[in-house]
C-alpha cells in the first residue's frame, strides 16, 4: 500500500528553512550524495520576492497532440483547473513544462484563484502568460519568462501529484521545495529532519567566516575552517 502524501510542512520546519539560503542548502544536500536538486531555469518573476517554503504539489504536462490539447480539455476533468481544486493550503505548485517557452503554463485567473486557496508559490521550467495579471495576483513565481500563447498551444496537461521531472530534477509529492533569488531547491521528504538539523549551524558558521573575510582574514583554512578555526568558532559562538 502506498503511503499518504504528506501535504502540510510545521510551522517548525516553515521557520528554520525560511532562513536557510537555497545556496547552503544545496552544499548540505551534496554532502549527502545529492546533486541534482537546483530545478534549472526558474528564475524569479519578480525581483524582491521572499524567500518561501512549501511541499511539492506537482503537476505534468506531456508535449502537445493535436486531438488532446484543445481550448475544450480545460473543462476537462483532467485539467489545470481540476488540480489547482486540489491543491492545499501552503503547497508550492511544482509544473514540469518540459522547460518549454513558448507556451503559458498558468495565467492571471489560475494564478488567482491560486492565491485565494493560500497556494505559498509557482515553480516551472516552464513559462506564464497575462504576466502583469500573474503579477497583479501577488502569487510568488519562479519561471523561465512568459509567453503569450496558452499552454494547449505546446503541452498537454496529464496528470497531477504524481513524480515529475521539473528542470531536470526528480520532484515527488510531498517533498519539500524552497526558493529565493536564486531559484528552486528540493529537499526530498526523507531528509527533511537531518536538513533541519544541520542548516542552523550551516548558516552560523558561514556567518561567523564572513564576518572574519570583513575583518580582513584571508580564505585558506578559514573557508573551509581548519582546526584551529573551527576551535576559534566555538569559542566566539559558544552560548548563543
Amino acid at each position: 500500500m502506498n503511503k499518504p502524501i504528506k501535504t502540510e510542512l510545521d510551522a517548525r520546519a516553515i521557520g528554520i528553512l525560511s532562513q536557510v539560503t537555497t545556496a547552503t542548502l544545496t552544499t548540505l544536500l551534496l554532502k549527502k550524495g545529492l546533486r541534482n536538486v537546483w530545478l534549472r531555469g526558474t528564475r524569479p518573476l519578480r525581483s524582491g520576492q521572499p524567500r518561501l517554503v512549501g511541499r511539492a504539489f506537482t503537476l505534468r504536462f506531456v508535449p502537445a497532440r493535436e486531438d488532446l490539447a484543445t481550448p475544450e480539455s480545460w473543462s476537462s476533468p483532467i485539467s489545470t483547473r481540476a488540480a489547482i481544486e486540489d491543491m492545499p493550503a501552503g503547497c508550492i505548485a511544482v509544473v514540469d513544462a518540459m522547460g518549454v517557452t513558448d507556451a503559458g503554463v498558468f495565467g492571471d485567473i489560475l494564478c488567482t484563484r491560486m492565491v485565494k486557496r493560500g497556494v505559498a508559490a509557482l515553480v516551472t521550467d516552464g513559462v506564464v502568460r497575462d504576466v502583469s495579471g500573474v503579477l497583479g495576483s501577488g502569487l510568488p513565481v519562479w519561471c523561465s519568462g512568459a509567453a503569450a500563447p496558452p499552454s494547449v498551444a505546446g503541452l498537454t496537461f496529464v496528470d497531477w501529484q504524481r513524480p515529475v521531472a521539473c528542470g531536470g530534477v526528480a520532484v515527488f509529492p510531498g517533498d519539500v521545495v524552497v526558493v529565493d533569488d536564486d531559484g528552486a531547491v528540493l529537499i526530498p521528504a526523507a531528509l527533511l529532519d537531518d536538513i533541519l538539523t544541520l542548516a542552523p549551524e550551516q548558516e552560523r558558521l558561514e556567518s561567523w567566516i564572513m564576518l572574519q573575510v570583513e575583518n580582513g582574514a584571508a580564505l585558506p583554512g578559514l573557508y573551509p575552517p581548519n582546526a584551529e578555526n573551527k576551535a576559534r568558532y566555538l569559542a566566539d559562538t559558544a552560548g548563543k
